[in-house]
């Protein structure tokens, strides 16, 4: 029996999209989509390559393609809260993602969390030091509204090769990291072939050193003091 998530990732992966709006906050252009399969609809996020705004310091019309790799890391980590993300080559404005949308409370983010929903976001800091996310602002993190489930996005600047690391979520620096989350970091044996189409052989290397740095330390790195270690805006 086909499981809601691979039914998902198959709509987004064949079904016919068209544009129904754009979100107007934020530096690249991202729309929200339709995608209809097999005559059932879902709503998702379309960002384009070429709607990406140039950056200094990392590769230009690659932003899609690290959101990719970052939901292709969480389901191999077991971490399940990066919706699900393909990559299309023919969308409304060329190359882009695709993600799942989930219905969440705008008005509920890392910043008014409750002391019960920010316990939960360890995975979150561990992945976010993983992947070397340099842009964790507060609401990119939250429940989805009916289930409460934990999900994490805009992940378009990560896996950079220097230390970028930027987050709001600095609540468990210096703590130890739960074996449970460091146990599938060893794992990492087939990685390169699940992530060799959307980073570069050093973005990989770079992402498998982290790992091992994480497995040796076993803690939660403090905020440097030698660089900025916040994301701006915050939220």
């Amino acid at each position: 029996m086909t499981s809601p998530l691979e039914k998902i990732q198959t709509a987004l992966t064949l079904g016919e999209y068209e544009l129904k709006g754009q979100f107007v906050l934020g530096s690249n252009y991202t729309f929200l989509v339709n995608v209809e399969y097999e005559g059932v609809e879902y709503p998702a996020v379309y960002k384009p390559s070429k709607g990406e705004q140039p950056l200094w310091d990392f590769p230009d019309n690659t932003l899609a393609q690290r959101e990719v790799a970052a939901y292709l890391l969480s389901e191999q980590l077991g971490l399940h809260f990066v919706p699900v993300t393909v990559l299309r080559e023919d969308g409304p404005h060329g190359r882009g993602s695709l993600q799942q949308y989930v219905n969440y409370d705008v008005e509920y983010h890392y910043f008014n969390f409750t002391s019960e929903d920010k316990d939960l976001l360890k995975p979150v800091m561990l992945f976010d030091v993983l992947i070397n996310n340099a842009d964790r602002k507060g609401s990119h993190i939250f429940f989805e509204n009916d289930s409460h489930k934990l999900y994490a996005i805009d992940h378009g600047l990560c896996f950079h090769e220097e230390d970028k690391f930027r987050t709001v979520i600095w609540d468990f620096a210096g703590q130890a990291i739960p074996d449970e989350l460091l146990a599938p970091l060893s794992k990492s044996d087939n990685w390169s072939d699940i992530l060799e189409s959307y980073l570069s052989p050093e973005e990989i290397a770079a992402l498998l050193r982290r790992a091992e740095k994480l497995l040796t330390s076993k803690v939660f790195p403090r905020a440097p003091k030698d660089r900025r270690a916040f994301p701006y805006p915050p939220i």
